[in-house]
């Protein structure tokens, strides 16, 4: 299972170390990842691996949450869907 993670709010600190620590307690391996800020506004992506297949819904709700209490909006999708979209 590949997906990728994106994480885009206010920037503060703390969020990386959140978002990693979280991705660990979820058996998912950053195969690769980027941060940077614009302006004042912190975006991530990261491209997560498993070799379990993942409940989507499970990983979408606990990185929501995550989110909700660090303020920021995660979201996270399968690999296979930007897979799908370059070979059109």
């Amino acid at each position: 299972m590949k997906a990728i993670i994106t994480v885009v709010g206010k920037d503060k600190s703390g969020i990386v170390a959140a978002v990693s620590t979280k991705v660990a307690e979820l058996c998912l391996n950053i195969d690769d990842i980027t941060q940077t800020i614009l302006d004042e506004y912190f975006t991530m992506m990261a491209v997560v691996s498993s070799d379990e297949k993942k409940d989507f819904s499970y990983l979408r709700a606990q990185l929501e949450d995550l989110g909700e209490e660090l303020q920021v909006k995660i979201n996270i999708q399968s690999s296979a869907i930007f897979d799908a979209m370059h070979n059109v």
